[in-house]
């Protein structure tokens, strides 16, 4: 297949990836520069590009960076934002194929959908692990580390995308070994809850 061919796929991929971390941000993102003519995007991604969708998600963009800096706001926001990233991750998959045929469409809404709740629970559990620490700073690098992420995986995709599906295979990997550690680190807290309450 060749890199024009992909592209769609790649970004597919990246937008879904993204969403789990910042939904806001990626659709100012991708909005924003594609109303510029900086990228174009495929499918019906130009949807995004609409001033009202720049506007809106540019300001709750803001918010979201501001209240992810703030240690247990941002737990709190990651829980509430559970309902709009992953059939976020959903629909901008769905959106960025949606010149394909319908079974297609449906597969990448599917997979968007298991893929930004992939790294939406890794984010949140990642996050409220840190946020059990008295001090601030390793929450902020943690943030600031997600933002440069989402970002990052979004210019590969976009300008380079079989280098993006090299990529995004290590970050499977990644993800599914990061997961392994919250399940782990849940179970853990749960057994020794229970232990604490027997005791009493």
């Amino acid at each position: 297949m060749t890199p024009d061919v992909l592209a769609p796929f790649a970004l597919a991929a990246a937008l879904a990836a993204a969403a789990g971390l910042r939904f806001y941000g990626v659709v100012f993102f991708v909005g924003f520069l594609g109303s510029l003519g900086v990228i174009q995007l495929p499918g019906d991604l130009q949807l995004l590009t609409h001033p009202a969708i720049v506007v809106t998600s540019g300001v709750l963009f803001a918010f979201e960076f501001l209240a992810d800096k703030v240690p247990l706001v941002d737990s709190l926001w990651d829980l509430i934002n559970t309902f709009v990233r992953i059939p976020g991750g959903a629909l901008l998959a769905a959106l960025a194929l949606a010149n394909q045929d319908s079974g297609m469409v449906a597969a990448a809404a599917l997979l968007g959908g298991l893929l930004a709740g992939g790294t939406h629970v890794a984010k949140m559990g990642t996050r409220a692990t840190l946020n059990l620490s008295p001090e601030p700073v390793s929450n902020w690098l943690a943030s600031f580390a997600e933002d440069g992420l989402g970002i990052g995986l979004l210019v590969l995709a976009l300008a380079y995308p079989l280098g993006f599906l090299g990529v995004f295979v290590l970050l499977l990997i990644a993800l599914v070994w990061l997961l392994s550690k919250v399940a782990g680190a849940g179970l853990r807290l749960i057994r020794r809850r229970t232990i604490v309450g027997n005791s009493n």
